[in-house]
């Protein structure tokens, strides 16, 4: 999945500075340096050598893996299970509030998926997003050499969804380079935000970024929108055992308004845990057949789970 693929739905109607909001935040994120040249050692250099394997790593799409992950919202809780493949994200629900769907909703889950299998419109419809969403998450990655600068914080131990187990991170804090002027919309939210980012220095790859929005950022001189102060994200990436990086961690928290008058509100908490690897070839229609395997798999859990506790009482 890595840091630059996948991306957020967007209802048309929310205006295209929504999409810098959520391509900073739901579609991965790193970090990056100041301008001019840097030693070796110098944070630009670390930063910049990081994001380079970053961009890298999101252009090779050869190791895919099946994962699940858990959201929390204002709404309450979803897990879904999702297939990386070589046409598109396969993915359905699994519970609500930890609590296994029924099946007339899997029902429904499946039907949704074999209509995509046998509609290739639709199915190319949902990868050209995909792709488009992560070409927006590039031109913010791209931009970030400019639009920050940045400076050691100390460092830190891995932990666990956080960097490759055993290393050690460097920690950069960041604020925005007032030399910076964004091309466009989807870059002007990095000119409110600052943080911190953590760099495993040995895999020169992004473990983890903290921003936070330090001041109300407008779109379009407040026409189209602004985001509150206040608001911000964190995200996390590691090593998740076969030497590639994954997300395992999303966490949003954004407020504002949308043409003046309609209020926007994100608010999550999701963790994406449990990756498998698949064949890198896998197809949409065999990334659904593993979900299929795989929900039979823990309905067969569930039900010996029930069956059990029943008996012991």
């Amino acid at each position: 999945m890595s840091w630059l693929r996948s991306g957020s739905r967007l209802n048309l109607c929310r205006v295209r500075f929504v999409v810098a909001v959520v391509v900073v935040t739901c579609a991965q994120v790193s970090a990056a340096p100041s301008t001019g040249a840097a030693d070796d050692n110098s944070p630009a250099s670390l930063v910049r050598n990081a994001v380079a394997n970053e961009i890298a790593a999101s252009q090779d799409a050869s190791v895919k893996h099946m994962f699940r992950s858990r959201k929390q919202t204002p709404r309450g809780r979803q897990t879904r299970l999702y297939v990386e493949t070589r046409e598109a994200m396969a993915g359905m629900t699994i519970a609500y509030d930890d609590k296994p769907i029924s099946e007339q909703q899997s029902h429904s889950e499946f039907h949704r998926l074999r209509h995509l299998i046998a509609d290739r419109d639709d199915l190319r419809k949902k990868q050209k997003q995909e792709h488009e969403d992560a070409e927006h998450t590039r031109r913010i990655v791209k931009a970030m050499p400019d639009a920050f600068v940045y400076e050691f914080d100390g460092t830190e131990p891995s932990q666990s969804g956080v960097g490759k187990p055993g290393e050690e991170l460097v920690r950069l804090m960041f604020h925005p380079n007032p030399r910076y002027t964004p091309p466009s919309r989807v870059e002007q939210v990095l000119m409110g935000m600052r943080g911190f980012v953590l760099i495993d220095k040995g895999a020169l790859r992004i473990a983890k970024i903290h921003a936070t929005l330090f001041r109300e950022v407008s779109f379009g001189w407040g026409i189209l929108g602004h985001l509150d102060k206040g608001g911000g994200f964190v995200v996390e990436q590691a090593d998740v055992g076969d030497g590639t990086w994954e997300i395992t961690h999303i966490q949003l928290s954004f407020t504002g308004k949308i043409m003046v008058v309609k209020s926007l509100a994100i608010k999550s908490d999701e963790n994406l845990s449990d990756f498998r690897r698949v064949p890198d070839d896998i197809t949409f229609a065999e990334g659904v057949e593993l979900l299929k395997q795989e929900w039979a798999r823990l309905q067969h859990e569930n039900s010996g789970t029930a069956t059990a506790s029943k008996n012991t009482h």
